[in-house]
């Protein structure tokens, strides 16, 4: 029985599992979208906002925790330095999922995962 067992296991083992999230939120964080398939994008959603939650909060404890998920120091600073700048003034909705279509191969669901730019969390704090 999976009572009180959440998330999906993608037919990885948690090793694995771990290691590719980590890879995918570095890449999100570097190039600010990357393309993957649907389920991975939705898993993948809130451990991107947590990182920049922690990047908001900009100490040193924070800085350590992310360091700790994201093994790339070039991108953790990226993060610290840069990104967290677009999101002061916003309480979450840091990423959007876009979906694009089947896999040709496959037909796997694909989606990009993209930040959202700066104009586009400025025009959502005028409209309120």
């Amino acid at each position: 029985m999976r009572h009180r067992k959440t998330g999906k296991k993608l037919g990885r083992n948690s090793s694995h599992r771990q290691a590719m999230f980590r890879n995918m939120v570095t890449s999100l964080f570097k190039y600010e979208q990357i393309e993957t398939t649907d389920v991975k994008a939705k898993m993948l959603k809130p451990v991107a906002e947590k990182m920049i939650t922690l990047a908001k909060k900009g100490d040193l404890h924070a800085r350590r925790q992310a360091l700790d998920y994201i093994k790339d120091k070039a991108v953790t600073h990226l993060l610290f330095e840069e990104i967290k700048n677009r999101y002061m003034d916003k309480q979450g909705g840091y990423v959007r999922i876009i979906k694009k279509g089947q896999r040709k191969g496959d037909g796997a669901s694909i989606s990009i995962i993209q930040l959202l730019p700066e104009e586009q969390g400025r025009k959502h704090a005028e409209k309120n």
